[in-house]
């Protein structure tokens, strides 16, 4: 039954050289982080950027700093993101007066 089974696999091993190397092109990015003075803008440009889109930071749930700080460590234990042990807290404090429960209230209609 083994034997079987490899001969019917061998024709497919010996063939993946012929297939090639695989393209891939991912559309440009079109949206950026929200510009911000706080120093964990950059970083968070630098070391977020490197695994996925500003879309997905952008689109997170409008949530208190406990869930920020839970998520950047996340990426960067969990997930292995290259983010230096300094650079947490100051992407934190970014993203959760930024995007978070500690942003400023959007300006009012006509002013």
């Amino acid at each position: 039954m083994m034997r079987r089974r490899l001969s019917c696999l061998l024709p497919l091993i010996a063939g993946l050289p012929l297939l090639g190397a695989l393209e891939i092109k991912l559309p440009e990015e079109k949206t950026r982080l929200l510009e911000s003075p706080l120093p964990g803008y950059t970083l968070a440009q630098t070391f977020c950027y490197t695994c996925h889109s500003t879309e997905y930071m952008r689109y997170q749930p409008v949530s208190a700093r406990p869930y920020w700080q839970a998520t950047v460590t996340k990426m960067q234990k969990t997930f292995g993101a290259p983010i230096p042990d300094a650079a947490v807290a100051p992407i934190v404090e970014y993203l959760v007066k930024t995007y978070g429960a500690e942003r400023a209230p959007a300006p009012a209609a006509g002013k």
